[in-house]
C-alpha cells in the first residue's frame, strides 16, 4: 500500500487510498447550473408528517415552524470540544459495558495498560461499539449490540498497533462481531449480568449459515465450504435492526478491507473493484490466515456483506446470514410491516454515490406463525428518486438487469447500476417512523458529488435528494409510501434538514431553516425512532470546531420532532468518539448510547487505555426517557 499512516484513518478515506475511484471531469450538466436549477432555496424541504412540499426560503424567514409546540422535552445542550459526555441538566449517565469488560468470569481482568489478551479475547465485551437492540427475554433484558472494527494501537500496544503473528490476527478478529449480553439494572448503575446464559460473542470464526437466493451458487462455493451454504464469520458490523418476530439484524458494512493477496501480482475480478477488495487488507488477515487470502480463496469476500440474523433468546443458534437482502457494505435494517402482513426491510449501502434498497417478502408475518423464509423469498428493490418530489422502487430481476438471481444477489451494486437508480451521498442509517407511515435515510456526506462518478462509473450529478456538490455537511432525506403501504412502488420524498453552517454560509451551505447557531452538527449518521416519533440523530463527522465546522464542536445526538421540524442537541461524545447505537431498557427509562473510538483515556481516566464504551442515560427523576 501507499506510504501513508492507516491507523487513524476512517474506512472510507481507507478505501479511497487503498483503491482510488476514478476520476470523472465530463459531466451531462455543470455542477453549478445543476445547483441553480435545482433551485436549492426554492427546492423540496418540508416540515411534518405528510406535510406539502414548501420551498425553504419560505422557512429561512419564519420561525413559525419552529414557534409551534414541540414534544422536545429537555434542555437543548451546548457543543462540547472536550473528553468526556454532556447530557441536559436532569439527566445523568454512567458507563454500562466498556470494551474488556468480562461477559463470563473466566476472563482476566481488563489491564489499563495492555487491554486483554488472545485468551479472554472472545470472552469480554468486543471493541467499538455501534448499532444495537434490546430483548426482553422472559423478563430478562438481553442486549446484541455490534462491535464494528478495532484500534490496533490500543489493543496490541505491545506492538505499537503492528499486527506480527497469527495471534495477533486472531485477537482482533475475536474482538470484532456481535456481542449478546444480559444486563441488569443494580443499585447504583446498569451492567454487564456476568456468566448469564444468553452470554454469546459471535466473532469472525463464529459458524453461520448461507440463506437465500444466493445460498448454494458457485460464487460462494469454496474448498472448505463445496457447499456454498456454510461460512465462519460477520465482519464489520456496523448498524443493526430488529425483526418483528423478535430477532436481531447486524449489518456487514466495509468488509472489503479484511482481505488481501499475498500475491502481488493477483490479478482482481472486476467485482472486486466494485466493492473494494484490494491487495491488501487493513489488518494483514491474508498473512496469517489463508481464508482471507484472495489469491487462494477468490470466493471469500463474496461470502461478507450481507446481513445477518442472530437470536438472542437462543444462545445454541446459528446466525444466518440472508443473501436476499443483497450484498453491499450495509449501514442497517430498518424492518417494517406492510398493511397485509408483507415484511418490509429498507438498507442503505454506505459508500459515496451509491444506493438506497428496501426488500419485500412475498410471505406475510403472523404474530406466532413460522417465519423462516420471510427474508429470503422476496423482491430486492433500488430507489429512483426523481427532481420533482417522486420516486420508484425499482425492481432488481433478471428481466431488468440480464443477471442470473444469484448474480443479482452477490453482485447487488452493478444490478442497481444497470436499472438506473440515483447515486446518493453515502446512504446511512434508514429509521421507520412508528406513528406515521414514512422512512428516513441519513445521507452523512459526499466530497465528490459532482467531481466524480461511484465506482462503477455511475455518475453523481448534484440534483434530487442530493443537492449540493461536494458536500461535506449531509442531509436526511425523508419519503411517504403511497396509500400508506410501505410495500408500494411508488412514494413521494422530500429533505427533513440538511445539515450547514449559517455562521459560515449564506449559500445552500447554510443548511435548511430548522439549522440554527444553537444545533449545528455535520454528518448526520445514526438514526432511530423512540416509541413517541421523536427521530435521534446521531454524528460521525469532523470534529475540529474550525473553518466549515466551527461551532459544531464534538460529535453529538440530537433530538428531531417529524411534525415541526425542531431539532435540538441532547448529548456530546468525547473528542474524537462517533456517537452511535441507540436503545432502550424494557421500561423506557433508560437509554443506552453508545461512544466509538474515544481519543482519550475515556471512560476510565489517566493511565487507562480509551474504551469503546456503551453508557446509560437516565432522568434524575426517574422519567421516561423515550
Amino acid at each position: 500500500m501507499k506510504d501513508t499512516d492507516i491507523a487513524d484513518l476512517s474506512w472510507d478515506d481507507w478505501d479511497e487510498l487503498n483503491d482510488p475511484r476514478p476520476e470523472e471531469t465530463d459531466f451531462d450538466r455543470v455542477v453549478q447550473s445543476a445547483v441553480s436549477r435545482r433551485g436549492f432555496l426554492g427546492g423540496l424541504m418540508a416540515f411534518g408528517s405528510g406535510a406539502a412540499v414548501m420551498g425553504t426560503a419560505q422557512l429561512l424567514g419564519t420561525t413559525s415552524a419552529q414557534a409551534q409546540a414541540s414534544r422536545i422535552g429537555f434542555g437543548p445542550i451546548p457543543i462540547a470540544t472536550d473528553f468526556t459526555v454532556h447530557v441536559p441538566e436532569g439527566y445523568d449517565w454512567a458507563p454500562m459495558a466498556r470494551w474488556g469488560d468480562p461477559l463470563f468470569s473466566d476472563a482476566a481482568p481488563f489491564d489499563p495498560v495492555t487491554g486483554i489478551d488472545l485468551a479472554s479475547s472472545d470472552k469480554v465485551f468486543g471493541e467499538n461499539t455501534d448499532g444495537m437492540e434490546l430483548f426482553n427475554v422472559g423478563g430478562r433484558q438481553i442486549v446484541a449490540v455490534n462491535h464494528e472494527y478495532v484500534n490496533p494501537k490500543h489493543n496490541l500496544p505491545a506492538t505499537g498497533g503492528e499486527v506480527t503473528s497469527a495471534d495477533d490476527a486472531r485477537l482482533l478478529q475475536n474482538l470484532q462481531g456481535v456481542t449478546v449480553m444480559e444486563v441488569a439494572e443494580g443499585e447504583n448503575s446498569w451492567g454487564i449480568v456476568v456468566d448469564s446464559p444468553f452470554n454469546r460473542r459471535i466473532h469472525h470464526n463464529t459458524p453461520m449459515r448461507i440463506a437465500g437466493p444466493a445460498a448454494g451458487s458457485d460464487l460462494l462455493k469454496t474448498e472448505a465450504d463445496p457447499t456454498g451454504t456454510e461460512s465462519l464469520g460477520t465482519f464489520n458490523n456496523c448498524g443493526s435492526g430488529r425483526t418483528p418476530w423478535g430477532t436481531y439484524l447486524t449489518c456487514e458494512e466495509n468488509f472489503n478491507g479484511y482481505f488481501g493477496s499475498t500475491d502481488e501480482a493477483f490479478e482482481r475480478p472486476a467485482d472486486f473493484v466494485r466493492y473494494g477488495v484490494g491487495l491488501e487488507s487493513r489488518y494483514a488477515y491474508e498473512k496469517y490466515d489463508a481464508r482471507f487470502d484472495i489469491s487462494k480463496n477468490v470466493n471469500e469476500p463474496r461470502r461478507a456483506g450481507y446481513v445477518v440474523e442472530i437470536d438472542p433468546a437462543n444462545p445454541d443458534s446459528t446466525p444466518v446470514k440472508r443473501t436476499g437482502l443483497g450484498r453491499f457494505k450495509h449501514e442497517n435494517a430498518a424492518a417494517a410491516l406492510a398493511p397485509d402482513g408483507r415484511v418490509v426491510v429498507y438498507m442503505g449501502d454506505d459508500e459515496r454515490g451509491e444506493f438506497l434498497y428496501r426488500f419485500v417478502s412475498d410471505g406475510f408475518y403472523t404474530p406466532g406463525g413460522e417465519t423462516e423464509g420471510l427474508l429470503d423469498d422476496g423482491q430486492l428493490y433500488v430507489a429512483r428518486f426523481n427532481d420533482d418530489g417522486t420516486d420508484e422502487w425499482l425492481e432488481l430481476t433478471p428481466e431488468s438487469t440480464g443477471m442470473a438471481i444469484d448474480e443479482i444477489h452477490v453482485f447487488t451494486r452493478m444490478a442497481a447500476s444497470k436499472v438506473g437508480a440515483t447515486t446518493m451521498d453515502r446512504p446511512e442509517w434508514v429509521a421507520v417512523n412508528p406513528v406515521s407511515v414514512e422512512g428516513y435515510c441519513a445521507l452523512t456526506n459526499n466530497r465528490n458529488r459532482g467531481v466524480k462518478p461511484n465506482a462503477g462509473g455511475d455518475e453523481t450529478p448534484v440534483a434530487g435528494p442530493n443537492p449540493r456538490a461536494e458536500n461535506h455537511y449531509g442531509q436526511i432525506v425523508r419519503w411517504y409510501p403511497a396509500n400508506d403501504d410501505h410495500a408500494a412502488v411508488f412514494f413521494n420524498w422530500d429533505l427533513y434538514v440538511m445539515a450547514g453552517n449559517p455562521t459560515v454560509h449564506s449559500d445552500s451551505y447554510a443548511g435548511s431553516g430548522n439549522v440554527n447557531e444553537g444545533n449545528l452538527f455535520n454528518s448526520p449518521d445514526g438514526m432511530m425512532f423512540d416509541s413517541t416519533g421523536l427521530l435521534w440523530i446521531q454524528t460521525d463527522g469532523d470534529d475540529d470546531n474550525e473553518g466549515d465546522f466551527a461551532g459544531m464542536g464534538n460529535n453529538q445526538m440530537l433530538a428531531g420532532d417529524p411534525a415541526t421540524g425542531r431539532i435540538e442537541r441532547f448529548l456530546t461524545g468525547p473528542n474524537g468518539s462517533e456517537v452511535t447505537g441507540l436503545t432502550w431498557s424494557s421500561d423506557r427509562r433508560t437509554m443506552f448510547v453508545g461512544i466509538q473510538h474515544p481519543a482519550a483515556p475515556f471512560p476510565d481516566g489517566d493511565g487507562s487505555l480509551p474504551r469503546s464504551t456503551v453508557i446509560a442515560v437516565k432522568r434524575a427523576d426517574g422519567g421516561l426517557v423515550g
